[in-house]
């Protein structure tokens, strides 16, 4: 998810609990939400350090665990160099490392759940185990989540303004309980859009493709309509790609889909997919698609994957090409941003 999302909903668990935070909680909270995408400063290291570091470096446990520990001994350390606040009505208890720490973890886990909602997804158990997590739930930008937040936390902020303008007395906890709402509701909401993923998936999965029995299948969301759903299907030798509605889901056709053709297997693209490059954007990938074109001088291979639309410019989306000589030796293997062009 984007940061102005992490931000809010580390700031509505902070309006959810603040009775209890200690001194900086609510800065805590929201810079720990916020913390795991400095890693996306590895795009100005390339495509490679992207695909290594991003949604990797700080987003796995072991990353998070060592990000919160950092977190916790800053704040603890302005806590102490801090002045108390002169006659505060009733202070909140100073911040021990033990609360920054697990105010700390909390933050960056409402982060990695939302990024893991997300289909770029991320890697749980790096450096140890190189395995994407992701659930295709949402878009990185997601309109209704920001909805969601941004009326949760700020409709009961205007009514105490307004309750304050008329005299009305102060009432404790609303803003409170309006934040665990809002969190609620959002639970609510992407337990609709993984309800909706499920059915759209079954609904790949249910019909041929051309004569075709699927294989696997895949679907990705439209940030606007939790019906509409963008579909990927693999076949033995096709991937097939349409959009689905689950609103005429009565009416789905699999023959209207767009048919993309696997290349035969041959020592071109053995030789491809041999490569260090081609082998870490293969556990990368959801849905690789290869095409191998014959040159004078050899072969070029190409990897895409084909979860992200042909007109997608986001980083995430990534393309592998391998120049071969006549006699399938690797003479260049590269990997860039689809959004570079050639």
């Amino acid at each position: 998810m984007e940061p102005v999302t992490h931000a809010l909903t580390s700031f509505a668990v902070a309006r959810a609990i603040h009775a209890r935070l200690p001194r900086f909680g609510t800065a805590l909270l929201i810079t720990a939400g916020l913390a795991p995408d400095v890693d996306y400063a590895s795009y100005f290291a390339g495509p490679q350090g992207y695909l290594t570091l991003h949604r990797s470096a700080l987003h796995a446990v072991p990353g998070g665990v060592a990000l919160g520990c950092a977190l916790a001994a800053a704040f603890c350390m302005l806590d102490s160099r801090w002045p108390p606040a002169k006659n505060p009505r009733k202070p909140p208890p100073r911040l021990t490392f033990a609360a920054a720490a697990a105010l700390s973890f909390l933050g960056i886990a409402a982060h990695d759940l939302l990024d893991v909602a997300s289909g770029e997804g991320m890697q749980l158990l790096w450096p140890f185990r190189t395995h994407w997590f992701r659930w295709d739930l949402a878009e990185s930008f997601d309109p209704w989540v920001l909805v969601l937040l941004i009326g949760g936390l700020l409709v009961p902020q205007l009514f105490r303004l307004v309750n304050e303008e008329v005299g009305a007395r102060k009432k404790h906890g609303v803003e409170s309980g309006a934040a665990v709402f809002t969190l609620l509701l959002l639970c609510v909401y992407f337990g609709a859009r993984a309800y909706f993923h499920a059915r759209a998936t079954d609904l790949l999965l249910s019909s041929e493709y051309h004569g075709r029995e699927p294989l696997a299948a895949g679907a990705f969301p439209s940030p606007a309509n939790l019906l509409d759903w963008r579909g990927v299907v693999s076949t033995d030798n096709t991937l097939e790609e349409f959009d689905v509605n689950l609103a005429s889901a009565a009416e789905f056709n699999s023959d209207r889909s767009l048919t993309h053709y696997k290349p035969p297997d041959s020592p071109a693209l053995e030789a491809a997919e041999d490569t260090g490059v081609a082998r870490r954007f293969l556990r990368y990938a959801e849905f690789p698609l290869a095409s191998v074109a014959q040159r004078e001088d050899g072969y070029r291979v190409e990897l895409r994957d084909l979860r992200f639309s042909a007109g997608d410019e986001t980083a995430a989306n990534l393309i592998v090409r391998v120049e071969l000589s006549g006699d399938f030796r690797v003479m260049r293997q590269t990997l860039r941003y689809a959004s570079a062009g050639e």
